[in-house]
């Protein structure tokens, strides 16, 4: 079983990817692996609604790492996408990722557990976090939650590593994680099917 760590902060290895890894390293322990993927520093352009996507199951657009992101999605069990906190929401860089990301292969999202971790200075921290969750909460995902709301606090790497609580909240989340992984694949060879997913309804409030 395998996890992805998704980095949505523009610094490589800055106060995201220390929380991110904090969790990668505790799902290792639990026997399950993992890998990082930094969405970098070029610009991410914004989903602009031609739903090429729907044909070519990829976005027309090659120049950020949305396609490489999502030829990974099929041979990923579970995925955690972590964002800093700006203005009291996630990077916008995600966000652009994270519109195309889902819209071109919403299908392979679903029944897989998922969870948002955000980093922050001091404060602002619940929109971003609650931004993320919008994306599994419309694609059949399991969302996974830990002791307390999947924060960490630092301004820079070495003070997120004395949030201590912080950092234990990331680890009882990778926890969580590894227990739900291995309860579906227990069920998956025990029998128990996953839901069968019925053909989209959808009622526009104008006709």
């Amino acid at each position: 079983m395998k996890v992805l760590l998704v980095n949505g902060s523009p610094h490589h290895r800055g106060c995201t990817y220390t929380a991110l890894e904090e969790v990668s390293a505790e799902l290792m322990k639990c026997g399950i692996e993992t890998e990082h993927f930094w969405i970098g520093t070029k610009p991410t352009m914004g989903c602009i609604a031609c739903y090429k996507c729907m044909e070519s199951k990829r976005c027309w657009n090659d120049e950020d790492k949305v396609n490489e992101f999502i030829a990974k999605v099929g041979e990923c069990d579970g995925f955690v996408f972590g964002t800093p906190i700006y203005y009291a929401g996630l990077s916008g860089q995600l966000k652009s990722f994270l519109d195309r990301a889902f819209v071109c292969k919403s299908s392979l999202y679903s029944g897989k557990p998922a969870a948002a971790v955000v980093s922050c200075r001091r404060g602002g921290s619940m929109g971003g976090w609650q931004d993320i969750n919008h994306f599994f909460g419309m694609n059949n995902m399991p969302i996974v939650t830990s002791q307390y709301w999947n924060q960490i606090h630092g301004n820079t790497p070495e003070e997120v590593l004395q949030d201590k609580e912080g950092l234990q909240t990331m680890r009882r989340l990778a926890q969580n994680m590894a227990w739900l992984l291995k309860c579906i694949e227990a069920g998956k060879a025990a029998g128990v099917p996953m839901p069968e997913v019925e053909q989209p309804i959808k009622t526009n409030f104008i006709r």
